[in-house]
């Protein structure tokens, strides 16, 4: 029976219709868009110029992380040192512009740092086998104490002579008002989606995530792309520590103490499937606003914020029963 030209375009619109109300990350925008319009009308001060100029800043940290986080993610792996790598790698950057390099120099040995410590996840993980989650929770403790030692376990403040220009890059607003992490954050979320959706390497991701075995026998680089996609996570928390170095003016040696969780939580929520082979760039973005829309508002509502911890682990156990549901009904 022959298909005509119209039954095939309206074919695929439904098909379209029923990927993206069958996809987790549609819902959770819903989420998202739903709970600012509710918030807008809820509190006089949600839809203030200054509240959602600190909402989309405050969300691009953990949205930096949780992209990386994703395609650790989607590995069928888990990174738990981002947090105390971004706590590293901002330190070496303002020990090394303290001490009167310029912040070429401060950015380049931060990124460095981050690179060998993900090469070494990699290594310890694809190579020696190492389970992802020892590693990761013995870097979360490594990188912690070098930072107390690199600095001394002092807050560090000044930042030589390039101190302004570090704060600039970190909390200035260069085009049209925006700030600059939410910029940084666009890029990088297009960038890596891009990455995921039309290059070999993003198509070799999902393959190990869905079934390493089988990616092995069909001649898929399994370690070496683990190997870069650890690296590219720690990347992540250090691109992230850079930018929230300028933003805060200052280090600390607990700065990004329980970041791990909601990095995690975000790339979950935004519909990564921690058994691997599922997730996105729009997802990571999506659960990190998700989150930051949440904290926001407990404060604007006046709900006591030590709830936060269990609004965002509802939002994980529903984002888990949501994916174990479309799996169930796509089994039937």
């Amino acid at each position: 029976m022959a298909i005509t030209l119209d039954q095939t375009i309206a074919h695929k619109q439904q098909s379209w219709l029923a990927e993206k109300l069958s996809s987790q990350t549609f819902w959770v925008l819903v989420a998202v868009i739903l709970a600012c319009i509710f918030l807008s009308f809820a509190t006089d001060s949600f839809a203030t110029s200054k509240n959602l100029y600190n909402i989309t800043r405050n969300v691009t940290f953990v949205a930096i992380i949780a992209l990386g986080m994703t395609l650790v993610i989607i590995t069928g792996g888990i990174d738990l040192s981002v947090g105390s790598v971004l706590c590293l790698c901002s330190m070496i950057l303002g020990v090394v512009m303290h001490a009167g390099y310029s912040i070429e120099v401060g950015i380049a040995a931060s990124i460095a740092t981050a690179l060998v410590i993900g090469a070494c996840h990699g290594v310890l993980i694809a190579y020696i086998g190492m389970p992802s989650f020892v590693v990761t929770l013995a870097t979360l403790s490594i990188a912690r104490s070098l930072a107390m030692v690199a600095s001394g376990n002092t807050v560090v403040f000044q930042f030589g002579p390039d101190h302004d220009k570090l704060l600039a890059l970190g909390g200035g607003a260069w085009f049209f008002g925006i700030a600059n992490p939410v910029v940084y954050m666009v890029v990088l979320a297009l960038l890596t989606g891009f990455i995921l959706r039309w290059t070999r390497f993003g198509r070799y991701i999902y393959a190990i995530g869905g079934n390493e075995h089988a990616a092995i026998l069909t001649g898929v680089p399994v370690r070496q792309i683990k190997v870069a996609v650890y690296m590219i996570s720690s990347l992540s928390a250090g691109i992230a520590g850079i930018i929230q170095t300028g933003w805060l003016g200052a280090i600390t040696t607990n700065i990004g103490t329980g970041l791990e969780l909601q990095v995690i939580a975000a790339a979950v929520i935004g519909g990564a499937a921690l058994a691997g082979g599922v997730g996105t760039a729009l997802g990571a973005i999506v659960g990190a606003a998700l989150i930051e829309v949440i904290r926001n508002s407990l404060g604007l509502l006046g709900i006591n914020a030590f709830w936060q911890g269990c609004f965002i682990g509802g939002a994980i156990l529903f984002a888990v029963l949501f994916d174990r549901i479309r799996k169930f009904r796509q089994s039937e």
